[in-house]
């Protein structure tokens, strides 16, 4: 248990460092879902090992327990005590994060709702009457599409049709649930902190190869992404969760001038390893904490 524990810790940061670059050279849609995967995975093998770490405080057995004389039973301690009071903090702080975190995503997609509260069930494209040029894929039963007067107007036919099959793409392979997941896994664990604008960077590229298959012709795809940044500005993500800077805008656009990235599965099957790793390595410190109690336990007078 002295090193198992500290397994999760390690990979964490060792996916964070690793995520961009799987971002860069993966197709966007694999690489999205297995970064997403990975990030969960380990963030869950993190606050599992966070917990092992705590219950090492729990070294003064009560007799009725452990049928010790009285007074207990002092149990050995695989970790120094200041570690286990570290972790019982850091888990603390793993609950008030993922607790700010949830609200803040309900909070997002209640007052997208709310804005298409007007409109029929039935309706899937929403034309806000808004001077400013934003466009949100807001996902629910079913999803909807708001655009603003203002974009639309700035775009011309065709750049239209991307721009509705790029917040379409978002609705159909749940965008929002992929950024959700992963923003979440980054509040368990702050260690995955590359993660999270990796994946919200990739669930726009994969919006955007969608848009492009949709016309058929990736330049115009380019085109209608660049002149739709410039009339917005820097603009929201899948349900208000990322603001895009001009650099990601760049990036995505010479992106979709040049050829689709290849799936290089390879890589995919690498980082979900990278992702059960901690979870080994967490289910190893949990054996050695039972086999310690257990031997405890079998040791009384």
């Amino acid at each position: 248990m002295r090193i198992d524990v500290y397994t999760p810790l390690v990979l964490s940061l060792l996916l964070s460092a690793i995520s961009p670059a799987v971002g860069r050279r993966v197709a966007p849609a694999l690489a999205a879902r297995v970064l997403t995967a990975a990030a969960v995975v380990t963030a869950c093998a993190t606050v599992w090992s966070l917990t092992l770490l705590a219950l090492t405080l729990a070294d003064d057995a009560p007799a009725a327990l452990l049928a010790a004389p009285a007074g207990g039973r002092r149990l050995p301690e695989p970790v120094p005590e200041a570690v286990g009071v570290l972790a019982a903090v850091a888990l603390g702080a793993v609950a008030h994060r993922l607790w700010r975190a949830v609200r803040a995503v309900c909070g997002t997609r209640r007052a997208l709702r709310r804005l298409c509260a007007a409109h029929p069930g039935d309706t899937e494209l929403i034309v806000a009457a808004s001077p400013v040029p934003r466009a949100f894929a807001i996902p629910g039963s079913p999803g909807r599409i708001l655009v603003t007067a203002a974009l639309l107007g700035a775009l011309r036919p065709q750049e239209r049709r991307v721009l509705l099959a790029h917040e379409r793409a978002h609705l159909t392979h749940r965008h929002a649930l992929v950024v959700t997941a992963a923003t979440l896994a980054v509040a368990a664990d702050p260690l995955l902190f590359g993660v999270r604008p990796t994946v919200a960077f990739l669930v726009e590229r994969w919006a955007d190869e969608r848009a492009a298959a949709a016309v058929g012709d990736r330049t115009a795809a380019a085109r209608a992404l660049a002149r739709a940044a410039l009339t917005a500005g820097p603009a929201l993500g899948p349900a208000g969760t990322l603001p895009l800077t001009d650099r990601a805008v760049t990036r995505r656009v010479a992106a979709l001038r040049s050829a689709p990235l290849p799936p290089l599965r390879p890589v995919a099957a690498a980082v979900l390893a990278l992702g059960v790793l901690p979870v080994l390595g967490a289910a190893d410190a949990t054996g050695d904490l039972l086999h310690l109690l257990s031997d405890a336990v079998l040791r009384m007078p």
